[in-house]
């Protein structure tokens, strides 16, 4: 038995609670796998650690528990069913054990205000040695073969000049300095590649998006992926936009228009931290249509939805003889409840590549991501052709193409 430990920074919001609850209710046979990559053809195929291996804790900087997240989630969107719940609970009290006091340097007002269960440190380096001691202190207590860190926290604002992290001395000499301007969710990144532990960055926050950390995951042989997980609209248009691209009809406007009303929302309400997830869902579109006349995201915070998500889809295209028409989709989902199954395929595939030696970039991981790192593929069908051909590789030794690691032509 391979036990593997998955370490969630912000392991008390939604998309953390959800991915715990829903791998416990997994592994007590509760619920089906629907939504789970790995567990569909061909990705099933891979010798992959099993669900009720995975050992969960991570960071928050908020207080609370949970169990008491799983409650309020349950109640306000009636997601998990509360006989899953009921289940599981004693599963979540066990993991709120594990939960430490995070870091919030550098997240913004919408996150930094709230937080209330912050690790004491008196610089950047000390908190780091904290959360190495954090990482370290997990992995011997349960006796665990890896660990992965994923980050599911809020979004940061975007680095204003990322280039200034470029190398990985550089990197290490901006936490030396105190440098005001590093990003909690690079910190994170930084430590967990510094135990040697695969880490994916679930969010459009910076996190392991740095020359430096690029470099530090090749020099450590560590697998890394992100940014922003791909789970509702931008899904849609992933999908939906090639279709246009492969039948030559010319998309003149295409707007977009979110309503959500989670602790994502409320913290994407503050301009600073939307900007990232607009060009991590903007980037898509321009991937795909270049020639596209306007491609426009909005994002607002309504409360009253909780963790459901409404997204309004407006195309205005034109086709033979100059002739305009218009498609529209409404997409409305339970925003966390579509992120948490990605949480634990990707869990499973960071551990799966780390066993087999697989350091730096994980392209193949691609189809997870609204803006993959170093991928300028944005063709759902063809990013997952990327996993499927990795998949076939090592389940079946077939001869195919090899997706190239980093660093590699």
């Amino acid at each position: 038995m391979t036990r593997t430990g998955v370490w969630l920074i912000g392991a008390r919001g939604n998309v953390a609670t959800l991915a715990v609850v829903g791998a416990r209710a997994v592994a007590r046979d509760l619920t089906a796998t629907t939504g789970m990559v790995t567990a569909r053809e061909p990705a099933s195929r891979l010798d992959l650690p099993a669900i009720d291996d995975l050992v969960f804790g991570g960071h928050d900087v908020h207080s609370g528990s949970l169990v008491a997240s799983a409650r309020r989630h349950q109640e306000r969107n009636g997601v998990p069913d509360r006989d899953v719940l009921d289940a599981v609970e004693p599963d979540l009290a066990a993991v709120d054990e594990r939960v430490r006091p995070g870091v919030a340097v550098n997240t913004g007002p919408a996150v930094s205000e709230s937080a209330d269960d912050l690790r004491s440190a008196d610089s950047l380096r000390d908190a780091v040695e904290a959360l190495r001691a954090d990482y370290a202190e997990f992995q011997t207590n349960d006796d665990l073969d890896r660990v992965v860190v994923v980050n599911v926290a809020s979004t940061e604002p975007p680095l204003a000049d990322p280039d200034r992290y470029d190398t990985r001395e550089a990197v290490e000499r901006a936490i030396d300095e105190d440098d005001p301007d590093l990003p909690a969710s690079a910190l994170y990144a930084y430590a967990a590649l510094a135990e040697g532990h695969p880490y994916a960055n679930f969010t459009p926050s910076t996190g392991s998006d740095l020359g430096g950390l690029r470099e530090m995951a090749r020099e450590e042989n560590v697998p890394h992926v992100g940014k922003d997980g791909k789970t509702g609209e931008t899904l849609v248009k992933s999908a939906l936009a090639p279709m246009f691209a492969g039948r030559n009809l010319r998309v003149l406007s295409w707007e977009g228009h979110n309503v959500l009303g989670n602790e994502d929302g409320r913290v994407l309400e503050d301009e600073a931290n939307e900007a990232g997830k607009l060009t991590s869902k903007g980037g898509v579109l321009d991937g795909i249509l270049p020639d596209i006349g306007h491609n426009r995201v909005r994002i607002d915070y309504t409360p009253s939805l909780n963790d459901w998500k409404t997204a309004w889809d407006y195309i205005h295209f034109e086709g033979f003889l100059e002739t305009e028409m218009t498609m529209q989709f409404t997409w409305e989902g339970s925003d966390s409840a579509l992120a948490a199954p990605l949480v634990i395929d990707l869990a499973r595939l960071l551990a799966y590549a780390d066993e087999h030696g697989e350091g730096g970039l994980q392209r193949h991981l691609a189809s997870f991501f609204k803006a993959p790192l170093d991928v300028d593929e944005h063709d759902f069908s063809r990013q997952v052709d990327m996993l499927d051909e990795y998949v076939r590789r090592h389940a079946d030794g077939s001869d195919v193409e090899r997706v190239p690691t980093e660093g590699e032509e």
